[in-house]
């Protein structure tokens, strides 16, 4: 009996355990959207005035 008991709270432990990592790994790839989202648009922005500063100096 006192194994058992033993073996649900392991088993318990596992998956709660595995529930947060598996939280955790879906907001980190919300996160990571978001920065790689931000980055894109970011780079686009400076690209453009790259390309506007460069038709000013002609």
């Amino acid at each position: 009996m006192r194994a058992l008991l033993w073996v649900i709270g392991v088993v318990a432990g596992v998956l709660i355990l595995l529930g947060l990592i598996l939280e955790a790994v879906r907001w980190l790839i919300i996160i990571g959207v978001i920065a790689l989202v931000i980055v894109i648009v970011w780079g686009v922005v400076k690209g453009r005035q790259a390309v506007q500063h460069q038709g000013r100096r002609r």
